[in-house]
């Protein structure tokens, strides 16, 4: 049901079984999926693609323009997968000539007042906290939980299954698997409680924890972990998945454990 106080172009897409509140705003070049409903105050931009039963709540902006002196109005998308729900006051900026696209993934959580800047890519089944600020290139893997108010450098990545402390700066890369906290951001173990959640063994757990001790609480530095990790490690999907992470970290790995 599209109310007649909204405002849609007349070239948007918008599929069967939408609702539509009042003073919603959508733009031209903008696509919605079926099912989704779109409450009052929110405004969609050009070039956004939003996907099937999605729920959007009052004031969020999906697919502005970035926030980036170097954006010069090339045409750009913002993507937003399926069964996606976006809290209050949430803005989500368009990507650059950088990559072309700002995307969000399926059965992603966005609380309220979260900020994404151009060309992040959040990975599927995601949390991000209230009022977690992502700046522009971030890419966060599945399965990530990111808590409130976490301010995200420009990019960073954050690996998959993992969890960053709320309130946390994240300057450097969080690799997948690891609980991040403190400052500066630092290793504060195995995210053992998500992974069981997602179906991984103890056995497999463990292997991730023994990678990690090497890594991040032995002392070694990263070079001398990595040559240990392939050494005494037979190879996993796991293992693989950390190795390869920190390999492709242009900003570098958080730091290691700090004792109490």
């Amino acid at each position: 049901m599209i109310q007649p106080l909204a405002y849609i172009h007349p070239s948007a897409k918008i599929a069967r079984h939408v609702n539509i509140d009042p003073f919603v705003t959508i733009h031209e070049d903008v696509e919605i999926g079926h099912g989704t409903h779109i409450m009052s105050g929110v405004t969609i931009f050009k070039g956004s693609r939003v996907g099937s039963n999605c729920t959007i709540f009052p004031g969020a902006s999906i697919g502005a323009i970035p926030q980036d002196l170097k954006y010069e109005g090339e045409n750009t998308l913002t993507i937003i997968g399926n069964n996606t729900i976006i809290r209050e006051y949430v803005t989500i900026n368009k990507g650059t000539k950088a990559s072309g696209v700002t995307t969000v993934g399926n059965n992603v959580l966005l609380m309220a007042y979260v900020h994404l800047a151009h060309d992040v890519v959040v990975e599927d089944h995601c949390i991000l906290a209230n009022s977690v600020q992502v700046a522009g290139h971030v890419l966060i893997g599945e399965w990530a939980i990111v808590g409130g108010g976490a301010m995200v450098h420009q990019f960073v990545k954050i690996g998959r299954h993992s969890m960053v402390s709320g309130g946390s700066l994240v300057r450097k890369d969080v690799p997948p698997y690891t609980k991040a906290a403190r400052e500066p951001i630092s290793y504060e173990g195995v995210n053992s409680v998500g992974l069981r959640r997602r179906g991984y063994t103890i056995e497999k757990t463990t292997e991730i924890q023994d990678i990690y001790r090497i890594l991040f609480v032995k002392g070694y530095n990263t070079t001398t972990a990595i040559k240990i990790i392939e050494t005494e490690f037979s190879p996993t999907t796991e293992r693989d998945e950390i190795l390869q992470f920190i390999k492709d970290s242009d900003r570098g790995i958080m730091k290691g454990y700090i004792g109490k």
